[in-house]
């Protein structure tokens, strides 16, 4: 639930555009939607690959793999990954940021598959397909087998800082006995 849509959004920092440099620029950009999603998820990683297919290298969709420990928070309007992980977030040109049904909506507007999406016109039944979708993405990490959305953050947490530890990243999702964590 709640908003979809940032019609302001918080202004980007200085380095946020696409390319990494000089604030967000529309002028430079050449997609329609940049779909933030979960390359961690295996539904999510399906998804992503048929859409990439049917973009079939036009460049209509830009994909960023927020499970990538190189996610940048900064080049995509701020968005942390805690706040990507909780739901589907997408980019538009004008650096507006919309979550939800309206992702997936615009993004197969983009490769041509519109029509599948159609219905989120209507709001009655945006509204309801979001309810549907909150459901799942709140759910997505048990019914993946991931643990919770509290273990993943944790778990990339401490990789991430072991990493700058300048360690190995041996702690994971697969390796949890590798962190120096605790899980209910």
């Amino acid at each position: 639930g709640g908003v979809r849509a940032f019609a302001a959004p918080a202004p980007a920092p200085a380095d946020a555009s696409p390319r990494g440099g000089g604030g967000w620029d529309a002028s430079e950009i050449t997609w329609d939607v940049r779909v933030l999603y979960d390359g961690d998820c295996p539904l999510c990683v399906r998804e992503v690959d048929f859409l990439r297919r049917k973009d079939a290298g036009r460049g209509r969709l830009d994909l960023v793999d927020i499970a990538s420990d190189e996610y940048d928070p900064s080049a995509n309007r701020g968005i942390a990954f805690a706040t990507a992980m909780s739901t589907i977030h997408g980019i538009e040109p004008n650096g507006d940021v919309i979550t939800g049904v309206e992702v997936f909506e615009r993004a197969y507007a983009a490769v041509g598959l519109g029509w599948v999406y159609a219905f989120a016109k209507v709001p009655a039944l945006l509204a309801a397909a979001n309810k549907a979708y909150d459901f799942w993405a709140e759910r997505r990490m048990e019914v993946t087998g991931r643990g919770s959305l509290a273990e993943v953050l944790e778990l990339r947490r401490l990789r991430m800082e072991a990493e700058e530890a300048g360690g190995a990243a041996a702690c994971s999702l697969d390796n949890r006995d590798a962190c120096d964590a605790t899980f209910d």
